[in-house]
């Protein structure tokens, strides 16, 4: 039987998973309700497991907290003196678990060295009966084959084609993600190595997983050529290589062969409905497939809240759709390009054609049904908005996309808490991304999280300032940076920022509105924050003048007269269908 029996709710399945792996790398055999099997009952399987077990980790959130599961497991192992607890989101424990200690993993990404974290395995390896380490521990046995694919090398001597390599690699974690019998290693965590030469022996061990792929990928002309290693990560000894040459017109059938050639290596049986899930690829036509990695490509730069990058989306994405009118993640990209540039400016339409055009042809796309769940919550229909937003996780759980749109929507619903593990896990689902960290500043001062407001705010400043290097007229990395820099006590560099800022992007509203939030909170200038609101509020034309009132960040000004009466004119003059054109896209 188990060592360690999981408890969790089911909106955090996500962080229950990285729980487990954690504790699966120091060696415990851990068990949650995936593994139930299918021909047992439900309660039968839990209530056995639960006994038997020796610790169980019991990982609390606002979900949770309401679960009669949850707190009668808790109950349960609170009863046999074996319960160890966690929360995830700070939401108040029912009694009598609130009299008991639990570690703080609000924001918790999966740092093995984090304080609460040493709390958890030093209780588990109390209860367990061995305080084990990576050092020392062996490595579990895996309950089924597990693999991390690493991001294969671009290997055409042509950075610009670095896109097309991690395509495939993307492509070729989704293909093994729908194999039942295999357990993936997500995108994010497999990226982290992108760039690296780990010793692939290790870096399993660090993982818990059996297996590892790496390769390389050369794209020339019409041809292109990949090869593939599969590696035994207990031994390091290579048990499948191959390579192939091929035109580029054969990727597709190229792609499918070499995940089942995987499958083969593995020994594991791939089920009917399994071998067409891999096969479906959304588009039969490689130069509407190129395009639409090139346009992907732009989306995970990081620079998300430059329009150019987003233009530049929608362009691409357009003549995908062209070439395949069928291809429904090139119209879902499209639409997501269009709502963000023309969001709020008096276009409300832009980007729902294309949604629509998505969600026809495919209602399983997880990033089309988050952002319906979006503009839903914009429309004020926020039963629909939450009931689209939680297909969306189950879908795709490891978007980044989907995991910043529920956050975001619970964050203008007021639900900071609950927010908070979204923008986490988006933060680390693109390793160069600037918003999710820059939204977990606001949250987690508003939360009273000093903490963990200065520990997001290095990742934002880190991250804005790669960007401006690259990019010195990004203006949306400069206004990050300046809420960075103030959240980090460095006043003097905000405000410099902030001033360059201003002169090379003046007319950008977006832009003013945070640093009003930011001179309002971290720099104490509730006159200058009004200096700066007053000409966006006049201008704007929805977005900016919905959020003012129940924005965190602003909340210091709303008992303030002239603030009030800013609201109320632009409220007033966008009743009337008084709207000015934006200053930028």
């Amino acid at each position: 039987m188990s060592d360690i029996f999981i408890s969790y709710a089911r909106s955090t399945a996500i962080q229950a998973q990285a729980v487990a792996r954690a504790l699966r790398a120091l060696g415990y055999d851990v068990w949650r309700d995936d593994d139930l099997p299918a021909h047992r009952a439900y309660a039968e399987v839990i209530e056995e497991r639960l006994d038997a077990a020796k610790a169980v980790v019991v990982i609390w959130s606002a979900e949770a907290v309401k679960s009669q599961w949850v707190q009668s497991e808790a109950d349960q192992a609170r009863a046999a003196h074996k319960l160890v607890q966690l929360t995830l989101d700070g939401a108040k424990l029912p009694m009598p678990f609130d009299r008991i200690q639990c570690a703080n993993l609000v924001g918790w990404t999966g740092d093995l060295d984090a304080h609460d974290w040493r709390k958890v395995v030093a209780s588990v390896g109390d209860l367990v009966g061995a305080d084990r380490s990576p050092a020392t521990a062996p490595a579990a046995a895996p309950r089924k084959r597990s693999i991390c694919v690493l991001p294969f090398s671009n290997m055409s001597g042509d950075p610009e084609q670095e896109y097309f390599s991690d395509g495939i690699s993307e492509d070729i974690i989704t293909d093994l993600s729908k194999v039942s019998a295999l357990s993936v290693v997500a995108r994010n965590t497999a990226f982290g190595f992108k760039g690296k030469s780990p010793n692939v022996k290790e870096l399993a061990h660090e993982l818990g997983v059996s297996h590892v792929l790496e390769g390389s990928v050369r794209k020339a002309g019409n041809r292109v050529r990949i090869t593939a290693q599969l590696i035994d990560g207990a031994a390091g000894d290579h048990i499948w290589a191959e390579r192939y040459d091929r035109d580029l017109t054969d990727i597709f059938a190229l792609q499918d062969e070499i995940s089942q050639a995987i499958v083969g290596a593995l020994k594991l049986k791939l089920l009917p409905r399994e071998k067409r899930a891999i096969e479906r690829r959304g588009t039969d036509s490689v130069e509407a497939y190129d395009l639409y990695l090139m346009a992907r490509s732009y989306a995970l730069t990081g620079n998300d809240g430059d329009p150019r990058q987003h233009e530049a989306i929608e362009r691409l994405c357009r003549r995908a759709a062209e070439i395949d009118p069928g291809y429904a993640q090139a119209w879902a990209l499209m639409a997501s390009a269009q709502y963000t540039l023309h969001r709020g400016h008096g276009r409300a339409g832009d980007g729902e054609a294309a949604l629509d055009r998505a969600l026809a042809l495919n209602p399983d796309l997880a990033e089309a049904r988050a952002l319906k769940a979006r503009m839903l919550a914009i429309a004020g229909r926020q039963e629909e908005a939450a009931a689209e937003i939680a297909v969306a996780l189950r879908l795709d759980p490891e978007s980044y996309e989907v995991n910043f749109r529920a956050a975001y929507i619970s964050y203008r619903q007021g639900r900071l808490a609950e927010a908070v593990p979204y923008f986490e896990k988006a933060a680390t689902l693109i390793e160069t991304g600037i918003n999710a960290p820059f939204m977990l500043i606001s949250c987690y001062a508003a939360l009273g999280d000093g903490e963990n407001t200065r520990r997001v705010a290095r990742i934002a400043l880190e991250r804005s300032e790669k960007a401006v290097a690259q990019d010195r007229s990004n203006g949306r990395a400069m206004d990050v940076g300046v809420t960075a820099l103030a959240a980090l006590g460095e006043t003097d560099r905000a405000r410099d920022w902030m001033s360059r800022a201003l002169l090379i992007d003046p007319d950008n509203l977006q832009m003013r509105y945070n640093f009003a939030c930011t001179l309002a909170t971290s720099l104490g200038d509730p006159d200058a924050a009004l200096d700066m609101l007053g000409p966006v509020l006049e201008r704007d034309t929805g977005a900016n003048t919905r959020a003012a009132p129940t924005d965190p960040d602003l909340a210091g000004l709303r008992g303030n007269l002239r603030f009030q009466a800013m609201v109320a004119a632009a409220e007033a003059r966008l009743a009337a269908g008084e709207t000015e054109p934006p200053l930028v896209a």
